[in-house]
């Protein structure tokens, strides 16, 4: 199993940007499609965007394509999350998701996702 480290959440007002980092703990990161997922409270956890092993396939959920952005960089381990256009019902704990070794990057459901992260809090304010 990986270890998956997120950073970078915290509050933002309505409209501002945020970048996620997650720092995987694996020399198999280059050949592992990654995911970000996150959980509103009382809400089931959703897929918010996913990217294969190189970064050339990502793919969006419909309530954030155009305003957030998934890349990785296999040298440093880390995948990243770019959102920008921040909503409040963007307010969620968001979690990195890795698959096992080789796996294509679809289907996204969460239990196509063998590693979990510990979540980072993400406020957006109205």
């Amino acid at each position: 199993q990986v270890q998956l480290v997120e950073s970078g959440g915290g509050l933002v007002q309505a409209g501002g940007s945020l970048r996620l980092s997650c720092a995987a703990s694996t020399r198999t990161f280059s050949s592992r499609a990654m995911g970000w997922f996150r959980q509103a409270p009382g809400k089931e956890r959703e897929f918010v965007a996913g990217i294969n092993w190189s970064g050339e396939n990502t793919y969006y959920s419909d309530s954030v394509k155009g305003r957030f952005t998934i890349s990785r960089d296999n040298a440093k381990n880390t995948v990243y999350l770019q959102m920008n256009s921040l909503k409040p019902e963007d307010t969620a704990v968001y979690y990195c998701a890795a698959k096992s070794q080789y796996r294509s990057l679809l289907p996204t459901t969460a239990r196509d996702f063998g590693s979990w992260g510990q979540g980072t809090q993400v406020t957006v304010s109205s």
